[in-house]
């Protein structure tokens, strides 16, 4: 009696890997209205332990391969259709909707700051989708929601307050920046750099208060020293001074004058002892084509005879190697 049983257990196996062998199997493609196509690989099915080719562990208990029949993501939850299995005991899940719906990740226009993409795969990693649809998000497209609405706890704001994630408020977390090169004509370019300022201050230190997040005019000296622009902060106070030039003006370390004896000026120390408008523009305007002082011009207070008077430094008489090569 129990050699007949195997036998005919045997005789069940065969027909069961027959038929898997014999029928044509194809990936099932479903189209969903909001997350696209979902497929369905018979093949990977039947290579997997539980199953090894039974087309019977799934047909026709849980499918019926004559109707046509499709199950809500509701049904599967009460354990029908991929529910069956997918329970998070014998196979994954159905709430790990990426094993089976593609997500991409999403990349919003924004005119002030440029693109701004959501990273579905980051989030995926340490949140169910559940987290944000349908509650904060329909599946499918959504409407742009303002940077005002999230600080009142929607769209990304409902996490991103600083307790659950980091806030909105840090937006270069979200946001692209760059780094800006200003051409000054006197000076060379001048580099802005966001990632410096952006470690030592919030966004809104700067945005919209000061500059708009997209084109703005170009502000004058003058007028940051009345406060406006970068003067709002560097003011000897809240950061260094407008006069420290350098802080922000390339100065090129060492000039050379072509004479009958080369003479070499060197910013540094100068820099140490005077700030940039002692010889800035009054003596040279800043960048090229400044006329060269002959020494006639130095000994009667001109160029660097303004300070080499013999009174405040030494004499332009007096000690010339100190300037020109031997």
């Amino acid at each position: 009696m129990n050699a007949c049983r195997i036998f005919l257990s045997l005789i069940l196996l065969l027909a069961s890997a027959g038929f898997a062998a014999g029928v044509e199997l194809r990936d099932e493609i479903y189209t969903t209205k909001d997350v696209g196509k979902v497929v369905f690989s018979h093949k990977a099915h039947l290579a997997m332990k539980d199953i090894r080719n039974n087309c019977k562990a799934c047909h026709s208990e849980i499918y019926d391969m004559k109707k046509k029949s499709s199950a809500t993501m509701a049904d599967m939850e009460k354990g029908k259709s991929c529910g069956a299995c997918h329970n998070g005991k014998r196979a994954f899940s159905v709430s790990q909707c990426t094993k089976c719906h593609p997500v991409r990740d999403v990349t919003f226009p924004v005119a002030a700051t440029g693109p701004t993409r959501f990273s579905h795969k980051k989030h995926t990693g340490s949140h169910e989708c559940g987290a944000c649809h349908p509650g904060l998000y329909k599946i499918g497209k959504s409407n742009i929601v303002g940077m005002a609405a999230m600080e009142k706890g929607k769209s990304c704001g409902a996490c991103h307050n600083g307790r659950k994630a980091f806030a909105i408020a840090q937006c270069s977390r979200c946001h692209p920046t760059k780094e800006i090169n200003m051409q000054v004509k006197e000076t060379g370019p001048v580099k802005f750099s966001h990632k410096k300022h952006t470690a030592v201050s919030g966004c809104e230190s700067c945005h919209t208060k000061l500059y708009t997040t997209s084109g703005h005019r170009r502000v004058t000296m003058a007028e940051m020293q009345k406060g406006k622009s970068c003067g709002a902060c560097h003011n000897g106070k809240a950061a260094f001074a407008l006069q420290k030039c350098t802080g922000c003006h390339p100065a090129k370390e060492t000039v050379t004058f072509q004479s009958s004896w080369k003479a070499k000026f060197t910013h540094s120390p100068h820099l140490t002892k005077y700030s940039c408008s002692k010889c800035h523009p009054a003596l040279y305007s800043p960048g090229k084509g400044n006329k060269t002082a002959t020494m006639a011009d130095m000994e009667s207070g001109k160029s660097c005879g303004a300070c080499h008077n013999g009174k405040q430094v030494f004499s332009v008489t007096e000690n010339c190697v100190a300037c020109h090569s031997a």
